[in-house]
């Protein structure tokens, strides 16, 4: 079987595409980093900067501000790495941009690195081609021109599948190889279960606590608790299924954390991120609203994560960073 050579377009280049873009840059691997603003001109002017806990440098990259920058190729295989909520808009930007006499969207393989179940269903109005990808990577965004990665020496752990699994055929199963081969160079792990989702909707249970830090500032238990038991009551009525502990727990004792020196001690997940560099917008509707998405589709309600949801939009709108509320008052505005 022939060798693929890849370039990878990361559209999205903030904590998670950022990350992975300048570790592949940085091994060698064709990459374009696809981002805006500040970031992208900083980006353009003077490399990007990635923080391990054992690494520190700045790599030239490719950059692109949107389709009309790059001359895409059969060989390009693109990666969604923007938060869930921005997804819509990035597949359709991106998916008629000409690849020969056809399309990205007929052409290429699109990787949804997102958090959340939605953004793949999504991405098939677009593309033929759609590939999942659970995302397990300590990564932080919130300066212009550099990432913080906590993973060592492992930078990240991304399980991916073709979705729906189903589909998957032998020159599937040669593209995800390709993408092993590569990015293991990077420093990651790239496992290709039989199907990634029920992998996602488990790390959606994890992921619904990231607005209960983005409030608070920090995790409250007791909140988190009857977040997810509320989300698992809603799993086993809709039916379900998410990889089992053991394999879950298997994978994860493989990626060790530790601190980036001179990163800022208090440091959050994607969402905590958003509010903190007060982006106006967050990913909540994707995740807790999930779950409120799948109650309404039975007939039935999801009380507590919908009123995450609520209290997450309404500090967003208004501009509140993390931390501005007590976990006394959250818990009462969710009737615990």
């Amino acid at each position: 079987m022939a060798v693929m050579t890849n370039r990878y377009v990361i559209v999205g280049a903030g904590a998670i595409g950022g990350g992975i873009g300048g570790l592949l840059a940085r091994a060698g691997i064709p990459t374009v980093l696809v981002a805006r603003g500040a970031h992208l001109d900083r980006l353009r002017d003077a490399g990007l900067r990635v923080r391990t806990p054992d690494l520190d440098f700045t790599t030239a990259v490719t950059v692109a501000g949107s389709p009309a920058d790059v001359v895409l190729t059969d060989d390009d295989v693109l990666v969604f790495a923007t938060k869930t909520h921005q997804i819509e808009a990035a597949l359709a930007e991106w998916a008629d941009a000409p690849v020969g006499d056809r399309t990205a969207g007929e052409a290429l393989p699109a990787l949804i690195a997102l958090n959340g179940v939605e953004a793949e269903h999504r991405a098939q109005r677009w593309f033929a081609r759609v590939y999942g990808v659970c995302v397990w990577m300590p990564a932080t965004f919130l300066t212009p021109g550099e990432v913080l990665v906590g993973g060592t020496p492992l930078r990240g752990i991304l399980h991916t599948s073709r979705v729906p699994a189903a589909l998957a055929d032998d020159d599937d199963r040669a593209l995800l190889g390709a993408v092993a081969a590569d990015w293991g160079r990077a420093g990651f792990e790239v496992p290709l279960p039989d199907d990634v989702l029920p992998w996602k909707y488990r790390k959606l249970l994890n992921n619904l606590v990231n607005a209960n830090q983005a409030l608070l500032g920090t995790v409250d238990g007791d909140i988190a608790r009857a977040v997810r038991d509320e989300a698992e009551t809603i799993y086993a009525a809709a039916g379900i299924g998410i990889n089992s502990e053991e394999e879950e727990q298997a994978s994860r004792a493989r990626l060790q954390v530790q601190p980036v020196p001179g990163a800022p001690e208090q440091l959050g997940g994607s969402t905590w991120q958003s509010l903190a560099r007060g982006a106006g917008t967050t990913e909540v509707d994707f995740l807790n609203g999930e779950i409120v998405t799948l109650a309404h589709g039975l007939g039935l309600r999801a009380p507590v994560n919908g009123g995450l949801a609520r209290a997450m939009r309404r500090a967003s709108a208004e501009g509140t960073g993390p931390g501005a509320i007590t976990a006394a008052e959250l818990a009462a505005a969710l009737g615990l």
